[in-house]
C-alpha cells in the first residue's frame, strides 16, 4: 500500500470515526442521570474535538506530503544529474512513512476509545432497564402491601362489628330469660 493510498485509508477510517462521534452525540442524550449525560456529554465532544483535529492534522500532512514528493522528485533529477546518488531522497520517504505510522496508530487509538465509549453506554443502557424493572417490582410489592393493609382494616372493623352483635345477642338472650322466668314464676 502506498503513501497516498495508506493516507485515503486513514482519511476514510477518521471519516467513519466522525459518524460514530455523531452516533455516540445522539447516545449520550438517553442516558437518564443527569451527572452522568454531562460527564459523557464531554466525553463524546472532546472526541469530536480530538477527531476534527486529526483530520485537520492529516489534511496538513498531506499537503506536506505532496509538497515533500514534489520536492524529492526535483531533487532527485537535480541530483541524478550531479552525481547520480539518491539516499538523500530515500531519507525524506523514510520520514513520510513513519509519519503515516504515527497517523495510523492514532486512528487505531481512536477507534479504540470510540468503541469504549459505546460499550460504556451499552452499560448504562442495560443497567437503566434494571433498576427500571426494580422499580417496577417495588411498586408492585408497595401496592400489594397497601391492598393488604386496606383488607387487614376491613377484617378488623367486621370483628368489632361482629364483638358487638355477640354482645347484643347475648345480652339479648339474658333479658329475654329473665322476661320468661318472671313470667312463668
Amino acid at each position: 500500500m502506498g503513501d497516498s493510498a495508506a493516507a485515503e485509508e486513514v482519511r476514510r477510517e477518521v471519516a467513519q470515526i466522525q459518524g460514530l462521534c455523531a452516533q455516540m452525540d445522539r447516545l449520550w442524550r438517553s442516558i437518564p442521570a443527569k451527572g452522568q449525560r454531562d460527564l459523557w456529554k464531554r466525553k463524546v465532544e472532546q472526541l469530536s474535538e480530538e477527531v476534527d483535529s486529526l483530520k485537520e492534522t492529516l489534511d496538513r500532512h498531506s499537503l506536506r506530503q505532496k509538497k515533500r514528493v514534489l520536492e524529492a522528485k526535483e531533487r532527485a533529477e537535480l541530483f541524478e544529474r550531479a552525481n547520480g546518488e539518491s539516499s538523500h531522497v530515500l531519507r525524506i520517504f523514510d520520514d513520510e512513512a513513519q509519519a503515516m505510522q504515527s497517523a495510523r496508530a492514532s486512528s487505531r487509538m481512536l477507534d479504540e476509545a470510540y468503541e469504549t465509549g459505546v460499550a460504556i453506554l451499552h452499560k448504562y443502557a442495560d443497567q437503566r432497564d434494571r433498576l427500571k424493572s426494580a422499580q417496577r417490582k417495588a411498586l408492585d410489592i408497595l401496592n400489594t402491601v397497601g391492598l393488604s393493609n386496606s383488607v387487614l382494616k376491613l377484617i378488623e372493623k367486621r370483628h368489632r362489628v361482629d364483638k358487638w352483635i355477640a354482645y347484643a345477642g347475648m345480652i339479648i338472650t339474658v333479658v329475654v330469660m329473665f322476661v320468661f322466668w318472671r313470667w312463668t314464676h
